[in-house]
């Protein structure tokens, strides 16, 4: 039997709900996934978090999966949108800490009052003083710019669930931030 037969066969049994070939399934395809992902990375420790990331996918969409088609097919289409999704994040957010890191420069000769640039300081302390999954949120929402149903699908919450936890983050930064004035 292939490999790749082999992996269908044990995402059909998994399926069913048979937890030995769903556990066989997930080690058999994990070196897959890293040596798919590795060589198509400018920084190779980044294929830990990536084939985690698969993983989990694959654990939540086995149930798309369908029997009458190739299974490799169907792995290499969720490692590629895994990839592709990290590396967005990645460099996006990149983007905001060089754009961060470069307020200082920017603002210096343009702003009328100096208290002013330490401003900034304050809402990056406010932000860093939310709980952890607001304060990914609120970064994603409204500084990367992704919306409510990007976030909610990247995070596995529901879009009002995320349109909830965004709108007491900004009134948390408010009711921090209005302390300063």
């Amino acid at each position: 039997m292939s490999q790749a037969d082999r992996w269908k066969d044990l995402a059909i049994k998994a399926q069913v709900g048979d937890k030995r070939a769903y556990s066989e399934l997930l080690s058999d395809v994990l070196p897959f996934i890293k040596l798919s992902i590795t060589s198509k990375l400018a920084d190779s420790s980044w294929a830990d978090d990536i084939a985690q990331d698969v993983l989990i996918s694959v654990h939540k969409s086995l149930h798309t999966y369908s029997a009458d088609r190739p299974f490799k097919p169907w792995l290499n289409a969720i490692i590629n949108f895994r990839r592709i999704d990290y590396l967005r994040k990645h460099y996006k957010a990149r983007e905001v800490k060089e754009l961060s890191q470069k307020n200082s420069e920017i603002f210096q000769p343009n702003v009328a009052f100096q208290q002013s640039l330490s401003e900034l300081g304050y809402i990056e302390r406010a932000v860093s003083s939310l709980p952890l999954k607001q304060q990914k949120i609120f970064k994603m929402m409204k500084i990367q710019g992704y919306s409510a149903k990007e976030v909610a699908d990247e995070m596995g919450m529901s879009v009002s669930a995320v349109k909830i936890a965004s709108h007491r983050s900004v009134t948390k930064l408010k009711e921090i931030l209005g302390k300063y004035e």
